[in-house]
């Protein structure tokens, strides 16, 4: 029992001091509380009676490691390669973000990616897709994962494949730039996900666009 309250009151400290914390900071700190919080009541509950405290705080250790994840390592190479992609897309309209589950996220406009009705990459995406495989190819334990996206105009039966198409043409344009193919998986989403309005030209040209998802896992 003893083991237990210091251990949620380790994990109440943590939450408290995340307000100091920068934004992977809070994410880490976080998820490293809360998951203490629940290994501590399952390893508890799981344990005998004798043996109830060390298990919470066994349990608390591995809920915290895993609450710390979110899923995916945020380690200092991905902080530094995020650091390097908001400076090379600076100015194009690309979105450089970490997800809540610790991945580093490009979310490419058509602005620079693909032409209505089109899967070539444009010029002006290429320097982009250069820093990025340069990156992977110096980070090798992450996986990539590309996801292409269109309006709504035409139907499924073009959309759908289109999607797909664009975001091997990501991958192709990568792959012989370093990035092992093995690393990579894409998916098309066609036009089932939009982030904007399609009845007007705006909106449609924000929904043809590409996300590519950058991942490092505890296994690697």
């Amino acid at each position: 029992m003893k083991n237990t309250i210091l251990v949620l009151s380790a994990a109440s400290l943590a939450l408290s001091g995340c307000a100091n914390m920068d934004e992977t900071q809070r994410h880490t700190g976080t998820g490293a509380a809360i998951g203490a919080v629940a290994g501590a009541v399952i390893g508890a509950a799981t344990s005998s009676r004798s043996d109830r405290g060390k298990g919470a705080a066994i349990g608390a250790a591995a809920g915290a490691a895993i609450g710390a994840g979110g899923g995916y390592l945020w380690s200092k190479r991905m902080q530094e390669q995020k650091a390097a992609m908001e400076q090379a897309t600076e100015g194009t309209g690309v979105e450089v973000t970490q997800t809540n589950d610790n991945r580093l996220k490009l979310e490419i406009p058509s602005d620079i990616s693909f032409d209505s009705g089109r899967a070539d990459i444009k010029p002006s995406l290429r320097p982009v897709l250069d820093k990025l495989a340069q990156g992977l190819a110096q980070h090798p334990v992450t996986r990539v994962t590309i996801v292409g996206h269109t309006d709504n105009v035409g139907s499924d039966t073009v959309n759908n494949p289109l999607s797909v198409n664009r975001a091997a043409a990501v991958r192709d344009y990568l792959v012989p730039r370093g990035v092992a193919s093995s690393r990579i998986g894409i998916d098309g989403r066609g036009s089932r996900e939009p982030v904007a309005d399609n009845a007007t030209a705006q909106g449609r040209a924000m929904n043809r666009r590409v996300e590519i998802f950058v991942a490092e896992t505890s296994g690697g």
